[in-house]
């Protein structure tokens, strides 16, 4: 979760965010959204991609890249839980289910 929050840090890297949130893109097509230097965005990407907030597909010569929603949305949950009320009592019964059912508390 550090590195998401890490990632997330950073105006570029949320911006990019923001552009893929619409829609698969290249780094080239990224990059034109940019007034940056393509090394630049590509650093940036990557960042993006260690902390696993983005999605990289190989296409032919190129690789598009997309949002990672499910990994985002839970990074910001776990983070979030312990100052929601709700989300704590949401966590409580799910590991209360898991315990009835003979699953691992985790």
């Amino acid at each position: 979760m550090e590195s998401a929050f890490k990632a997330l840090s950073s105006a570029p890297r949320r911006r990019i965010l923001n552009h893929l949130a619409g829609g698969p893109m290249t780094v080239s097509e990224i990059a034109d959204k940019f007034e940056m230097a393509m090394p630049s965005i590509s650093k940036h990407l990557s960042v993006l991609y260690q902390a696993g907030l983005v999605h990289q597909q190989k296409r032919g010569q190129h690789i598009i890249y997309s949002v990672a929603a499910d990994s985002l949305a839970n990074s910001l949950y776990a983070f979030l839980t312990p100052f929601c009320p709700e989300a704590r009592k949401l966590n409580a019964e799910r590991r209360k289910g898991r315990r009835q059912d003979g699953g691992d508390d985790v």
